[in-house]
Parts: C-alpha cells; structure tokens; sequence
C-alpha cells in the first residue's frame, strides 16, 4: 500500500515520502542545485528564483522559542527513500512571502560521483505529528485491538493477521499462514440469512463484485478448540491500490458468544415475561414455562406441582417433600431431528412427553428428590434441578436438561434458570390464588342459585347458568322463579359488575332480596324501586363505615335485573327493569319480538323512575330471559346477538330443554363464554276456565252467608268435599271482616290448582293483623284460626285496594279415605 489510499481518503504515504515531500537537491557546498514542484508548493520559490542559492537563504535551524513543543521523533525505518544525517530533524523555513515554516527535514548522502552530494526532503513538522498517529494507529490494530484481522489474498489464502485473530484461532500465525478459511473453520457457517454459508464464498463473492459484507454473524467451532460453537460478527471488504489492483480481501472478525449468549438470556426473560402467565390456570402456566424454555435455554423441561396447588391451597407445613406431586408439562426438543428420543443412554427427561398431568415419582439419589430435601436446587452433570417457590411457599420443581454432556450448566446459565424459574413461580401463585378463589365463588354460586325450579301452573320453565371462563372468574349473573299468590309466578334475572367472590355475594345478597319482596304481591315497577332504595342505602351505610364515596366499592352498584310477573287466569304479563336488557316474547305463530319496555336506571343510581308495561300474552307463548353476556362478545355486539337469539328462537319445534342447548351453541359456541350467562325460557300456561271461580258481592253482612252457600257449591263440583268446612270458616272469616272494616264491593275468588287458594279483595288498603286475644275478648280470634287451616296465607295490594289470600293443601288418596270411613 505503499502508494495506496485507503478508505476516507486517508494518505498512508509519510510525509518524509519523496513522492509527496519537499526535495532540495544540494552539492557539496549547501547549494541548491535541484528544486522539486512540492518544494515550490511547500515554500513558493520558483525553481530559477532558488536554483544556485545556498540552502542558508530560505532554511535556518530552529531556536528554542520557535520549537513550540519537543522535537518530534521521526521513525527512520518507515523512510527507506531517505536516511537522516546527524543533523537536527527540526529547522526554520522562510516563505517566499516572509512568513516562517516548521518544518522537519531528512538528508540522504548520494555517491561521490557527479556534482549533487545530498538531497533533502522536509515537510511540515504538522504533518509528520498526523502521519505518526496513524502509524500508532496501524500499529494498535496489529498488536492490540481486540478485533481480529486478517487479510485473504485473491486465491482465498490466509496472508496476515493481527495479535486479536491469531489468538482466535489458538495457534501461531506461522501454523495455519495460506490456509483458506473453510480449511479453517470446516463446519462453520454464516447464519444471516440472505448471505453466502461459508467464509469462502463470501470472500470470493466481495473479491468479486467490491461489494462489502458488514456485520454477518459466523457459528463454528474455534479451530484450536472442538469444544461449543463460538459466534462472530465479521465484516468483509476488497483491499485495492489507487490504480484499482485487487490484491486481496481484508476481515475484520469480533467474538461475540458472550454478548449474544447474554442478549438470549434477556430476549428469554423478555420472552417469559410476555409468554407465562397470560392465564390464570395453573396447568397452563406450567406448559408456557415449559414452551418458553425449550430448546432457547435447554433441550427438555419437566415441571412438577405439588397436587394441592392444583387445587388452590398451598401444601401442608412439610412443603413438597412431603407431599405427591403431579407432572402439569413436559416438553423435549428432538434429539436427531426426528422428533424421536436418542437411543445412546440420555436421560428420560430428554423424550418427547405429551400426556395429560398425572403423578410422579422420582428414583432413589435423583437430583429431583435431592432438591426436595434441600429445598434448594441441584445441579448434576446435564441436569439442573431449581425449586418452585413463591412468598417463601414451596409450590413444585423444575427440571432443565440439557444432552450435550457435563459442566454445560455454567454460572451464568443457572442464575438464569433460577430467575427464570422464580418469575413463573410468581404466576403459577397467582393462579393458584385465583383457583382458590374461582372454587370458593362458584361454590358460593351454586349454593345461592336455585338448583331446580318448583313446578307449577302457571309456566313451564327451562334455564341454564354457564360461568365464565378460567381467566375472567366467576360473575354475578342470576335468575329465580318465585311462587306468588293467585297461582301467579315471578321470574327475575340480573347481572352484578364485576367477578370474584365479592360479585357472587352480591349476586346473593340480591336474589335473596328479591325473594323477600316478591310474596308482598308489590307491582314489579315498586318493587325495583324498594331493590334500587335498599342497594343505594347499603352502599352508602358501606361508604360511611369507610369514609369513601358511595360506589367506589360496592359492585351491586350498577346491577342490572329484569322482573316480570305472570298471571295464568288473566294471562296478563307485568314487567320492569332496572338497566337490563329486555326479555324476547315467541308469539305460538312464531313472530319475536323484544318489547318496548323503559329501560330504567341501573340499581343504586337513584333519581330516576322504573316503569312497567303489562300485556297479554296467548297460550303457548315463550318469554325469554337472559343476561348480557349471551348476546355480547368481544368480536359480537348486543345488537347482533339480540338478532342471532331472536333467529333461533324463531325456529322453535322442540322441547324447551332442547331449545336451551340450541340458543348456548348458537350464540357461546364451547370456549367463547367471557362473561357469565343467565338464560330462562318460560313457556306460558293458562289456568282452566271451570278451575277458577269468581264472585261479587256487596259489603254487607248477608254476603257472609251467601259466601259459605256459594264456596260449599263449588267445592263439592270440584270433588272437595273434605274441604268445605274450613273453606267456609275461612271464607266467613275473611267476608266478616272485609264487610266490618272496608268497604264494597267485595269479590270473592277460588282456584282449584295444586293448591286451593281462596280470595277476597275489597277497597279497602288496611291490612288484617294476626294477634292473640285475652281469655274475656268477644272478637279477635277469626284471623289466628284461619292460620291454623291454612299453609299460608298473606295480602296484596292494588290500585283499587287489597286482596286477602289463603292456600290450603289439596287432600291426598289417604286423606280421602279417611274421610270416607
């Protein structure tokens, strides 16, 4: 390169180079006799102007002032043109201008023959400072950069290298100098994708076309040393002189194993952190570790989970040595590129395992069984063994293997395990709290659910509960049939915010709430009402407790709920709802429809009025109940699923149990449920014409005995003799006192169903109360007596007044026999 220019149009000529320096041609007695274009240049003397001068005219020594720094020392083996004279290297020129120069100078003896004596070369003393870094420069690059070099001529042979890459290769340059770099690296290749594999077609290729490689990445073996693949990042590019001779390749080559060992041991965290825990069941939690591990960090995992984990209860106070523990994941990479298991004696950890969780056990000395007695891990030979724990609790083990012999587990590589480990642990905690949680709220749910609806006359019923998936928890979603007086029947749904164990108290809390006000026969309008009173006074009695606002904390705040009432003699449907959706109606002709019911506000809100609408519904229609989250998802809006419902209900043919099975698959097709789902289907009835009779009769004390006269009739029509004497007790009773304290008229209504239910309304809005009168009161025992013959009995109220009710129990096959003897 001597007359080259490399990259960057950096002259690697010296300054003291003929080439490029000032020459002075000088005879014996310091004349000039030779002047060159650079010294023109240097100086500005024109050849005529200087040619027969002395050199004293324009050239003087140095003095101390003028010498701003120490002389710089000039390296005469880097000037073969010229060699100094004992002179010094440092002198004073003068410009032609006047201005004075720094200058270093070389003086090289010639023959004795001819006229010229010496030629002196001189260059700014600047100049020679700059040239001499980049000899430093040059020489670091040779002898101490960490980055190794070599240079490959044009038939692929090794010619030079540095300190750096002879270190690389583990040998003296002189063992492996002409060498070509496949015959050095016989199994290496490149693994950025896109390029050539191997180092000689990748100098060949820049050789080439002059085209540079920068930055590829070479996996091999070092030659010196058959042990694990090292990484290097290389970089490749053609060396020419200013003419554009090719005379070779140079590389550049830098180990990076340890950073990219490092960066993977990140990227793997990162991984982790991305990949385990993205659900809150723990087998799952198990089987992502697992993934997330294999083959990154090691050819096969095995995790083991102390079996009450798997229930949501941590293990007993021996931790998991005491304890069976069950195999959740398992995964291997292929040993031969296969997918089969090696056959040369590798351990069983290293196989391909797909089977669901079950027990384990562990041979006598295993590293598994070592750990669990130490409670710490175990490294033995290619098995790493690092304990499950988290807040200090033992939750299980996991096994990492690795097949490519002893001591691979280095420092570094178990510190990684062990974060890596510790991190899932925290996960698979955190499931198992929500396992715990999950299992003690659907227990509570199923506990505050009905499990089976009581038959009646009125409708007949179908409903399903889904819960939400694992990840969501369990919800507060709700339905409820309610026996109310007069054969009528109550059907109710509702939806509390939120999951957990606190929703499905809530959800508790409002069912039983509901179940309390519905016997008091209030319009179901009033009856959210008092719901939305008693939800917003007990969120505000919590918030008091806790000085906090009124919803910050109570989740029956914004529940949702559906009443409707339905009564199977009139065949009249109340309904109301308090921010929930509205229930379908199937007409028999097969028409759906959603009725135009106000909406009304959620519960606990306040300020806003509920309203009812009543209809009449024909024999045999289908009324439909159901929470949000059987017509919402998260790729489907309600609007959507409103429209898919009313479709299957549409095609209604079948059972009521069938179509239940039908609207689920439809609309929470198996994996899809994200939100709890309630669904009661009410197929309505109509009570018997000849099974119901009703009288009026005017508030006067001669309707007591026409009362007795009429129900006495009825009875005996009906077949019920047993119970005309109670019946007509019951009746007087009830005449009596509508008569003496409200006012007419008065209807008097019985219902032959499962029970016998008699009634009488009058105008009157006072209601009868039940006491014990003294030994010496005329009055007072008529009510206590009808308690005594009925099952229940109780009042409602309406608009035009209030009805007094009783239920006797029809008489058995036994019943009438005794009767008759």
């Amino acid at each position: 390169m001597s007359a080259g220019k490399a990259a960057g149009n950096g002259d690697f000529r010296g300054p003291l180079d003929v080439t490029r320096a000032a020459t002075i041609v000088l005879d014996s007695r310091g004349t000039v006799i030779g002047w060159s274009p650079a010294a023109q240049r240097l100086l500005g003397y024109r050849p005529h102007e200087i040619i027969g001068q002395p050199l004293s005219t324009f050239l003087k020594p140095a003095t101390a002032t003028e010498s701003a720094t120490a002389p710089v020392p000039v390296d005469r083996s880097a000037l073969p043109i010229v060699s100094p004279l004992e002179e010094g290297d440092e002198c004073v020129a003068v410009h032609r201008n006047g201005h004075r120069l720094l200058l270093v100078t070389a003086v090289c003896p010639l023959s004795d023959e001819g006229v010229a004596e010496r030629v002196l070369v001189a260059a700014e003393r600047e100049g020679l400072i700059e040239w001499e870094s980049q000899l430093a420069m040059l020489h670091g690059l040779a002898t101490q950069s960490p980055v190794g070099l070599a240079i490959h001529d044009t038939e692929l042979h090794l010619t030079w290298c540095n300190a750096a890459y002879e270190e690389e290769i583990g040998l003296p340059f002189a063992a492996f100098r002409g060498k070509r770099g496949d015959e050095l690296y016989p199994e290496g290749r490149f693994v950025t994708p896109g390029y050539p594999e191997t180092l000689d077609a990748v100098i060949r290729h820049v050789l080439e076309t002059g085209e540079p490689f920068l930055d590829l990445h070479f996996r091999g073996q070092q030659p010196s040393d058959p042990g694990p693949d090292h990484l290097w990042s290389c970089s490749y590019y053609r060396l020419q002189d200013s003419d554009g001779y090719v005379f070779g390749v140079c590389e550049d080559a830098f180990d990076i194993t340890e950073r990219y060992q490092a960066q993977q041991q990140l990227n793997l965290l990162v991984e982790a952190g991305r990949q385990v825990g993205t659900t809150l069941d723990v087998v799952i939690t198990t089987e992502e570790l697992a993934g997330v591990a294999v083959p990154e960090f090691a050819d096969a995992v095995e995790v083991d989970i102390a079996a009450a984990v798997l229930e949501g209860e941590l293990p007993d106070a021996a931790g998991v040595a005491g304890t069976q523990l069950i195999r959740t994941a398992s995964r291997s990479a292929p040993a031969d590129g296969t997918g089969s298991a090696p056959a040369d004696g590798t351990p069983a950890a290293v196989e391909q395992l797909v089977r669901p969780p079950g027990p384990v056990t562990y041979p006598t000395g295993s590293p598994q069984l070592r750990s669990l007695a130490s409670g710490g891990l175990v490294l033995d030979e290619n098995t790493l063994v690092v304990p499950l724990r988290a807040g200090g609790n033992a939750l299980g083990l996991v096994t990492f293997v690795r097949r490519s012999g002893p001591g691979i587990f280095d420092s570094g590589a178990v510190a990684l395990a062990d974060e890596l480990v510790t991190r899932a642990a925290v996960c698979i905690d955190n499931a198992r709290r929500f396992t715990r949680e999950r299992a003690a709220a659907l227990a509570l749910q199923r506990q505050l659910l009905p499990q089976h609806l009581p038959p009646n006359s009125a409708v007949d019923l179908a409903h399903r509960y889904l819960p939400t998936d694992d990840l969501t928890g369990v919800g507060g979603d709700w339905f409820d049939a309610i026996p109310l007086s007069g054969t009528r029947v109550g059907l109710v749904v509702g939806d509390v915010v939120g999951h957990g164990l606190h929703a499905a108290a809530t959800m508790g809390r409002l069912r039983t709430t509901v179940r309390a006000l519905a016997p008091l026969d209030i319009p179901p309008d009033d009856l959210l009402k008092r719901l939305d009173d008693l939800v917003g006074q007990s969120a505000q009695d919590s918030a008091d407790v806790r000085d906090t606002s009124a919803d910050s904390d109570d989740v029956a705040t914004g529940a949702t709920c559906l009443y409707v009432v339905y009564d199977p003699v009139s065949r009249r449907c109340t309904m109301a709802r308090a921010g929930h959706l509205p229930p379908a109606v199937v007409h028999p002709d097969g028409r759906v429809t959603f009725p135009d019911l106000p909406a009304g506000p959620p519960l606990g809100l306040g300020g806003l009025p509920f309203e009812s609408i009543e209809m009449e519904l024909p024999v045999g229609s289908l009324v439909v109940l159901f929470t949000d989250g059987l017509v919402e998802s998260r790729d489907r809006d309600i609007d959507e699923g409103m429209e898919i419902l009313g479709r299957v209900l549409a095609d209604d043919h079948g059972s009521l149990e069938d179509l239940c099975d039908r609207v689920v698959s439809e609309l929470l097709p198996a994996g899809t449920t994200t939100d709890d789902t309630a669904l009661l289907l009410v197929r309505t009835r109509e009570l018997d014409a000849h099974r119901v009779a009703a009288w009026d009769l005017p508030a006067e004390p001669v309707s007591v005995g026409r009362a007795r006269e009429l129900v006495a009739d009825r009875l005996r029509d009906w077949g019920l003799e047993e119970l005309v004497f109670s019946t007509e007790l019951i009746v007087s009773e009830l005449v009596t006192n509508a008569v003496r304290y409200a006012e007419g008229p008065l209807y008097l209504r019985l219902i032959h169903d499962r029970t016998l239910v008699c009634e009488v309304a009058d105008t009157g809005h006072t209601s009868p109360h039940l006491r014990h009168s003294a030994d010496d009161d005329e009055g007072g025992r008529g009510l206590f007596i009808v308690a005594q013959l009925v099952q229940r009995w109780g009042t409602r109220y309406s608009r035009s007044g209030k009805t007094i009710w009783t239920e006797q129990a029809l008489p058995g096959p036994d019943d009438r026999t005794a009767m008759l003897a």
